[in-house]
């Protein structure tokens, strides 16, 4: 077969499924607020899932939530080639995270049923409960829980703001599942997704080829000085925690520089003591977020960090404590599911590249349990988690159809 006389997708198809399921939490800025577990969540499982049976899949839900739905392959005794995402969103999230991955894999079954393509291996289209972990923590729950990285009891008992639990609103919503966590053969996992950056944008590509996903460490630092008047105080005698708390971020900043391609640092959240107009700040309290590819670069910035901070409080006459918050090692896809992707994307004569992803995906946890591979494209100017998130249909089509011949590959 040639570029052109390939299997495709249904572009138009894709595209109006992933306007269907915007209205359901549509917000007035276009985007979309479907928290995990709410009524609005219920509404797009129902969607979903309605869609799912109509394609002639068996649907079965777990009990923290997941959905899987199932197409039989000739060869039972093989293990299905997976693909899925999450239709949870931010409060003011956009239509395409996580969405996009969903109804992708939907619409691969959906061209393989029109199309009268039998697969070896079954394939199976996943949604995991509260990827976005923004009701309830942590973030990537289901595919936690079904990885094994969360006890499905601890994850059933957390509540939100309000104090309703997982378990009780899993109930509430009606997919609280009977089937069990885990224990269910994935032979491969794929996952489409829009890139949440702006490097294939800028880089004018249609295909990030994922080869991985950078690690993280999360650190709260809190810098202790002493509080006193800003008039009769001289600069000199000061012990200025803002002033010590400014220098280390700018430290975030210039070590995450020195560890390029793959360093990110950032501070996203300060708070001041006593935050006063005419008061010399006494204690300043504030994340650090440093990520990266490699482990090795991981361990290099953070033993940065603590030595250039321990540099600056000592300067300032100022105390300094670092306490851990969250770690995450890289993950690095398997080669030949990578392979299979960048083939694919090849195949169709499509402009792609490899990246590696600086947002977690449930393909972390996937990719424990199954060789795994993420395919992303552009989102327009790099944005996401936002309202404005915004995608081509001609770039979703093309990750879609991308998806769909990496899957006959992994699917025989």
């Amino acid at each position: 077969m040639t570029a052109t006389t390939l299997p495709r997708i249904d572009g138009a198809r894709l595209w109006d499924s992933l306007m269907a399921l915007a209205r359901i939490g549509a917000t007035d800025k276009g985007g979309v607020r479907r928290l995990a577990l709410t009524d609005e969540d219920r509404a797009g499982r129902d969607l979903v899932t309605g869609w799912c049976r109509d394609a002639g899949l068996t649907v079965t839900i777990d009990r923290v939530g997941n959905i899987f739905a199932r197409r039989d392959g000739t060869d039972p005794a093989r293990a299905p080639v997976m693909s899925g995402s999450h239709i949870d969103t931010q409060p003011s999230g956009g239509r395409f995270d996580g969405n996009y991955g969903v109804l992708a894999a939907l619409e691969v079954v959906r061209t393989l049923n029109a199309q009268g393509i039998r697969t070896a291996a079954p394939i199976e289209l996943a949604v995991w409960t509260n990827e976005e972990g923004t009701r309830f923590q942590p973030v990537m729950m289901g595919s936690g829980v079904f990885a094994g990285v969360f006890e499905l009891e601890q994850a059933l008992a957390r509540t939100d703001l309000d104090g309703r639990t997982v378990g009780a609103e899993l109930k509430r919503i009606g997919y609280a599942g009977a089937a069990p966590c885990g224990g269910r053969p994935v032979g491969a996992y794929f996952e489409a997704h829009i890139e949440q950056g702006p490097v294939l944008e800028d880089t004018r590509n249609t295909i990030g080829v994922v080869t991985g996903v950078m690690g993280l460490r999360w650190f709260q630092v809190t810098v202790s000085g002493q509080d006193s008047h800003a008039g009769p105080t001289p600069m000199h005698l000061r012990r200025d925690a803002m002033l010590g708390a400014a220098r280390m971020v700018e430290a975030v900043n210039r070590i995450a520089l020195q560890h390029q391609p793959h360093g990110r640092g950032t501070v996203g959240h300060l708070r001041v003591k006593p935050n006063s107009i005419n008061v010399v700040p006494g204690e300043v309290n504030f994340s650090v977020d440093v990520r990266h590819a490699e482990g090795a670069g991981l361990d290099a910035m953070e033993a940065a960090l603590r030595t250039e901070f321990a540099r600056i409080a000592a300067e300032g006459r100022l105390d300094v404590a670092i306490a851990d918050v969250s770690r995450f090692a890289p993950t690095v896809f398997d080669p030949r599911m990578v392979d299979a992707v960048r083939e694919a994307a090849g195949r169709l004569g499509l402009p792609h590249m490899d990246i590696v992803s600086g947002a977690g995906h449930d393909a972390v946890y996937l990719a424990r349990l199954a060789p795994t591979a993420m395919i992303f494209v552009p989102c327009e100017n790099g944005i996401s988690h936002n309202e404005i998130e915004n995608a081509t249909p001609q770039d979703l089509e093309a990750g879609c159809n991308v998806l769909l011949h990496a899957m006959l590959a992994a699917a025989g």
